[in-house]
C-alpha cells in the first residue's frame, strides 16, 4: 500500500486533549457570545453546542445567525497563552521528520492559531502547509465539501492515497466514506469510521508501518 499524502487535524490531535487548551478556547467562545453578542448567559453554552453540532463550528453558526466578523471572532477566541500549556515535543518532531510523504494540517481553526500551536510544539517546519477554515471558505469539517477542497488544495485526486488523523470520529466519517485511510487519535475506544485507533500520533508506526516502506 502506497500513500502520497498525510493529513493531520490540529487541536487535541497533535497534542493531548488533557492540557486544557481546547477548554480555554471554548470558554473564550462563551465570553465572546456573552459580551459581544449579548446572548443570555443561560443560552450561551446551549447555542454554542447547537451551532457546533449543526454547522461543524460555532463560528459558522454565528456567521449565519449573528453575522459576526470571522477575523474578530477568531482573534478573540484564540487570544490565549498557548506556550504555557504546549511545549516542544521532540518525539513528535522526529516522527514527522521520518515520514517522506507531504504532511498537511487540516483544521477548522485558522492558520494563525495553527501556526502558534505548531511553533509551540516545535514542528512548524515539518508540514508542507495548513488547510484552515479560510482556505475552505468557511466550509468546515465534517461537511464533505471540506475534504474535497483539501484534496484540491494539494493537487490530489484519489482519496485512497491519503491518510487522515483526527481526534473526532464525526470528522473522520466523511473521509472514511470518500476512501481516506482514517486513523482516530483517542483514548476512548475504537469507532467504525476509523481503520485504526491510536492514543497519540506518536503511535503511528505501530499501526501503519508501511508509511516507512
Amino acid at each position: 500500500m502506497r500513500f502520497s499524502n498525510i493529513f493531520f487535524d490540529l487541536d487535541d490531535t497533535l497534542y493531548p486533549s488533557t492540557n486544557g487548551l481546547w477548554n480555554s478556547i471554548r470558554q473564550r467562545m462563551n465570553e465572546y457570545m456573552l459580551e459581544r453578542l449579548d446572548i443570555p448567559p443561560e443560552q450561551v453554552a446551549i447555542i454554542r453546542r447547537q451551532y457546533f453540532e449543526t454547522y461543524g463550528t460555532t463560528l459558522r453558526g454565528l456567521q449565519l445567525h449573528y453575522q459576526v466578523d470571522a477575523d474578530e471572532f477568531l482573534a478573540y477566541v484564540h487570544d490565549l497563552p498557548i506556550e504555557t500549556v504546549i511545549s516542544p515535543d521532540p518525539e513528535l518532531r522526529a516522527l514527522l521528520q521520518s515520514l517522506s510523504q507531504p504532511k498537511w494540517i487540516f483544521t477548522n481553526a485558522d492558520a494563525n492559531h495553527a501556526g502558534r500551536v505548531l511553533s509551540a510544539l516545535g514542528v512548524r517546519d515539518c508540514f508542507n502547509g495548513i488547510i484552515d477554515i479560510r482556505a475552505m471558505d468557511f466550509i468546515c469539517k465534517p461537511d464533505p465539501q471540506a475534504y474535497q477542497i483539501a484534496l484540491n488544495k494539494i493537487g490530489e485526486s484519489i482519496p485512497e492515497n491519503c491518510v487522515y488523523l483526527d481526534d473526532a470520529a464525526r470528522n473522520l466519517a466523511p473521509a472514511f466514506e470518500m476512501g481516506f485511510f482514517t486513523i482516530l487519535v483517542s483514548s476512548n475506544g475504537n469507532d467504525p469510521v476509523a481503520k485504526h485507533t491510536i492514543n497519540r500520533p506518536h503511535d503511528l508506526p505501530r499501526v501503519l508501518p508501511e508509511l516507512w516502506d
